[in-house]
């Protein structure tokens, strides 16, 4: 499988990155199996970074293999547990910190828009899935420990405009 990174630079040699805000999994190395959301994240790079490139860096993943050596959690759509981890880690109650690898759906600013609502207690649990489901919601696999790295395998970088490098 391929997972993608978007930044405004080559990323050979992922890391285990500690955010200066709190994110949806916790700290680590995000990463997601959707060209589009890796381009919309190095999109938000370039802006906060002020900077002229767009970079996506791929990577092989052996998903078989992690699933049996690593320690995963995974949410394959917006669930109470997927709202509830990633409205405790948002809020720094949970750090994902006992997963090697978290895995699911991305909650992007209108995600994130209807988890403050829920969290607020303007939407119930209810129906906050109601609205989630509704959205176009891209994937995520954050790499939480230098262990999960390891499966994360540099194959090289593109620019956005199309133009390949390794």
């Amino acid at each position: 499988m391929i997972l993608y990174h978007g930044s405004d630079t080559a990323v050979a040699e992922p890391k285990i990155i500690a955010a200066n805000r709190m994110l949806d999994f916790g700290e680590g190395f995000y990463t997601t199996s959707s060209h589009e959301q890796a381009i919309r994240w190095a999109r938000r790079i370039k802006q906060v970074r002020n900077s002229s490139k767009e970079i996506i860096s791929l990577y092989e993943f052996d998903m078989d293999k992690a699933v049996q050596e690593l320690d995963i959690i995974r949410f394959d759509s917006p669930s109470p547990e997927w709202l509830h981890f990633v409205t405790a880690c948002r809020s720094g109650k949970e750090t994902g910190a006992r997963y090697d690898l978290a895995i699911g759906p991305v909650a992007n600013d209108n995600v994130y828009s209807t988890i403050q609502l829920f969290e607020a207690g303007a939407y119930s649990e209810a129906e906050a899935i109601i609205r989630l489901k509704v959205e176009r919601i891209f994937d995520q696999f954050l790499f939480h420990t230098v262990k999960a790295l390891r499966y994360c395998v540099y194959t090289g970088y593109e620019h956005i405009e199309g133009q390949a490098d390794g």
